[in-house]
């Protein structure tokens, strides 16, 4: 039997009423569809991590005295690769997204990573930024970071969407970012 290797996607969202949950399946049916791994999505709202409730940085590589940590730590270490599938709030992403990175260090070191926004503008601010988070504790963000743009009514009015539908120009990006992700993977087997 084959081991295929498995992407988390975290969805960045944690609002109440987010269509984040919508987005990230239909990103993850995409992937499913061009590439040969496995993928799981990963919503923060199950995974409650207190702001700054360890005692030690975790750069530092000390055992992690939380639970909640080290369930995490597991979470992530577990995964061959990550997709952050995260709205655009004010030009930045959601503080739930830096708070799940920084709660750890040495997981995501190396690790492959795409970044997949959404919003009125698609997200690219907000990519940028997390771009460079992500460079900080040492992922290996693919090139690609799509960005979807959502029609105002569903920002400001709660319109219904098809994500096949209303997004379908944005399937083209997103498949060339899980096969970029799909070759970062590959070239970590051989690093």
């Amino acid at each position: 039997m084959e081991n295929r290797k498995n992407v988390l996607l975290i969805m960045g969202s944690t609002r109440a009423g987010r269509i984040c949950p919508k987005i990230t399946e239909w990103v993850a049916q995409i992937g499913r569809g061009c590439t040969d791994l496995d993928y799981e999505v990963v919503d923060l709202a199950d995974w409650p991590l207190p702001m700054n409730d360890e005692p030690a940085i975790p750069a530092k590589d000390v055992p992690y005295a939380q639970a909640h940590t080290r369930a995490w730590s597991e979470k992530i270490k577990s995964a061959d690769a990550v997709v952050f599938v995260t709205p655009q709030f004010n030009w930045g992403y959601p503080a739930v997204v830096k708070n799940a990175i920084d709660h750890l260090y040495h997981e995501w070191r190396n690790k492959p990573a795409a970044i997949v926004t959404y919003g009125g503008h698609g997200g690219g601010k907000c990519a940028e930024q997390l771009r460079q988070v992500a460079g900080a504790v040492k992922m290996r963000v693919v090139p690609t970071a799509p960005g979807i743009w959502l029609p105002e009514g569903v920002i400001r009015e709660d319109a219904p969407f098809d994500p096949e539908r209303d997004f379908a120009s944005h399937v083209a990006s997103i498949q060339n970012a899980f096969t970029e992700l799909s070759n970062q993977i590959n070239a970590t087997d051989f690093v």
